[in-house]
């Protein structure tokens, strides 16, 4: 792969996982070539949410969206691939999913804002910041897909 392979974190919120469309949101990133590296089931402490939402804290929506996001379990991933951060947000839609195309998550699964099914890191930088808080380094996992040769050059 090339020097513009990066990590990209992405959440299934509660609604997701509520709604059982886990498996169909890890195959849209899987048909698309990604590699998945690290993946965990777990209900969010609020601490761990105001950190990852570190620039939505003092904003009117950040409790709603707080007790929300620690309503049920969340699936936390990362995946790689060339582009992934920007690939990753192409593939989930626009967060709001009444601007999102169909074909995406968020065009095809969501509706409101406040239930748009996935959270997808929107920088690099961000998306290293995000694996920090949710993934220890040893729960990253390096390896090779064998169809790694039918995807890049």
């Amino acid at each position: 792969m090339s020097s513009q392979t990066e990590r990209t974190f992405i959440a299934i919120k509660p609604d997701g996982v509520q709604r059982g469309l886990v498996a169909k949101i890890l195959a849209r990133f899987e048909d698309r070539g990604f590699k998945l590296v690290a993946v965990k089931l777990l209900r969010p402490s609020q601490e761990l949410l105001r950190q990852h939402y570190a620039e939505h804290v003092d904003k009117p929506f950040f409790p709603k969206m707080s007790a929300f996001m620690s309503s049920g379990p969340v699936l936390a991933t990362v995946w790689e691939g060339k582009d992934a951060v920007r690939q990753g947000r192409v593939i989930l839609g626009a967060t709001n999913p009444l601007n999102s195309a169909p074909g995406t998550i968020r065009g095809d699964f969501a509706i409101d804002m406040g239930r748009n099914v996935c959270h997808g890191s929107d920088s690099v930088e961000s998306a290293q910041r995000e694996i920090a808080l949710w993934f220890q380094p040893e729960e990253l996992v390096e390896w090779t897909p064998a169809q790694a040769a039918w995807v890049y050059e």
